[in-house]
């Protein structure tokens, strides 16, 4: 290649590097602040404790779970600003599921490996049911949250309240598979961020 060939390569790609930074650069100069502030907030970021020469039916299982909490924490993150870090375990003798407020999940069954029982998990570790605020501001059988109540009156009406029980609430508590849709996935976000701030 002579000189001058390499020059006016040179010269193009020095071209093509100037005009291609400030597009990039000028392309969106107000959201970056808000993308600051974004990864400034609270999220929710999870591990799972796996086996140092895990069987097949570990490997099975955190596939499961992997895809489960991804799908959970990444709903969680995009929608509130909730903050959590959370220890996953697979543990067979588990029936269920269960999450603890100390950031504990722990997955048995393998029909409870899925994003709404991910979400009800996630709620547990954040406080319901398990906290001293839920305990205060479910007594009664009914929330008495002013914020999370409001918000379950903008989804079903002026009447509308939050049942409690067993640690658990509903509607949009994500109890059962048949409660699950994205709408009430969402809406189950949403309403746990509001327990937290109305005190749980």
């Amino acid at each position: 290649m002579t000189v001058s060939r390499r020059r006016r390569m040179a010269v193009t790609v020095l071209t093509i590097g100037a005009l291609a930074v400030p597009a990039v650069a000028n392309a969106a100069p107000a959201p970056a602040p808000a993308a600051q502030e974004q990864n400034a907030a609270a999220s929710i970021s999870w591990t799972l404790v796996r086996a140092q020469n895990p069987t097949q039916d570990q490997r099975e299982a955190y596939a499961l779970i992997t895809s489960a909490m991804n799908a959970a924490v990444a709903r969680y993150n995009d929608l509130s600003d909730l903050g959590k870090t959370i220890t996953v375990h697979y543990n067979p003798s588990v029936p269920t599921a269960d999450g603890n407020i100390n950031g504990t999940i722990r997955f048995g069954n393998r029909s409870y490996m899925t994003e709404r029982t991910a979400l009800h998990e996630i709620a547990h570790t954040i406080g319901v049911g398990q906290s001293g605020g839920w305990n205060s501001l479910s007594s009664g059988g009914t929330w008495r949250g002013a914020q999370a109540t409001a918000l379950v009156r903008q989804y079903d009406g002026g009447s509308a309240s939050i049942s409690t029980g067993g640690g658990h609430f509903w509607p949009y508590g994500l109890n059962y598979d048949n409660e699950f849709s994205q709408t009430n996935a969402d809406r189950h976000v949403h309403v746990v961020a509001a327990m937290v701030a109305d005190g749980m």
